[in-house]
């Protein structure tokens, strides 16, 4: 007949400090150390992309795989990829007064691009939705025309 194992880890002397807590004390305390565990992730998240999410971003946005790649390829040769491609083809789509597929696909042809740099403060200028370009003082107010959505900055 086998022997039964002998548990020898140290389980019983670690669990000391929580033995205490009622079955809700725990669920919270689980919660908390989950999300200490998880906020530099989220953070890590909310302050980086790839090129392979910015794609997928503008394939929800409705374009295809071939007008994503090039969209995103032209926002990296213009050093704007931390702004997130799909928030460059809506905010240039704003401000030009034109649809979004029409501006991704002006964007991935090459086109738009100075306004666009104006837009994400790369340049001392602002466009307005005529096409009229006006040189301002610095002031960042004046770039933003209309308030954007969702969790990226204006510039």
């Amino acid at each position: 007949m086998e022997r039964a194992m002998e548990r020898t880890d140290d389980f019983l002397e670690r669990r000391k400090h929580l033995k205490h807590l009622s079955e809700e004390q725990l669920e919270a305390r689980f919660w908390e150390l989950t999300e200490k565990l998880m906020d530099p992730i989220i953070k890590l998240a909310e302050t980086h992309t790839t090129p392979s999410i910015e794609r997928s971003v503008l394939l929800r946005m409705g374009f295809s795989s071939l007008e994503s790649t090039a969209i995103v390829q032209q926002v990296l040769d213009h050093g704007l990829i931390s702004k997130g491609a799909g928030h460059i083809v809506y905010k240039i789509a704003r401000a030009k007064e034109i649809e979004i597929r029409e501006a991704g696909l002006k964007l991935a042809e090459g086109l738009l691009w100075d306004q666009t740099e104006i837009l994400f403060g790369k340049s001392s200028e602002v466009i307005t939705g005529t096409d009229t370009i006006h040189h301002i003082s610095g002031e960042k107010g004046a770039i933003n025309r209309a308030p954007t959505r969702g969790g990226r900055s204006d510039g």
